[in-house]
C-alpha cells in the first residue's frame, strides 16, 4: 500500500444545537478536559472542542439529533478507580458491563445521552 494510518486525531460526539455550555460543564469542569479553540471558520457550528491526551474531543452540533446510545468513544485512564469515585460523588451514573479482559471500565451517559467508556489496562 502506498499509504500508512498513523493513529486517530480526534472523535466528534453529536449535540443538539445549544450544547456548548452543558458540554464545557461536563466534559469541561466534570471530566477536566481541557477546551481548545475551534478554527474561526468552524466557529459558527457551534460546538466545542476539548485535549484529551494527545488527542481531540469534537463536541459538535447535530440538528437533527438523537444520541449515540451503542457507539462510543473509549477514554483510556491512568486511576480509573479515582475518576469513578469522582463521578458517584457528581451523581453520575455509572453503567457495569461485561467485564474485558486485561482491564477494568465501566460506562456513562454525557448530558446529551451520549455513551462513552472509560477504561484502564492492568
Amino acid at each position: 500500500m502506498q499509504f500508512t494510518f498513523l493513529e486517530i486525531d480526534h472523535v466528534q460526539v453529536a449535540a443538539p444545537k445549544g450544547c456548548e455550555e452543558k458540554a464545557r460543564e461536563f466534559y469541561g469542569e466534570l471530566l477536566g478536559m481541557q477546551e481548545i479553540p475551534k478554527p474561526k471558520n468552524l466557529q459558527k457550528r457551534g460546538g466545542v472542542w476539548f485535549q484529551c491526551g494527545n488527542h481531540q474531543l469534537h463536541i459538535g452540533v447535530q440538528e437533527t439529533f438523537q444520541p449515540a446510545v451503542k457507539a462510543h468513544p473509549a477514554f483510556h485512564v491512568k486511576n480509573l478507580a479515582k475518576l469513578r469515585k469522582h463521578l458517584m460523588i457528581k451523581g453520575i451514573e455509572i453503567k457495569e458491563e461485561e467485564p474485558l479482559e486485561g482491564a477494568d471500565r465501566f460506562y456513562v451517559s454525557d448530558p446529551f445521552g451520549n455513551r462513552l467508556e472509560f477504561l484502564e489496562w492492568f
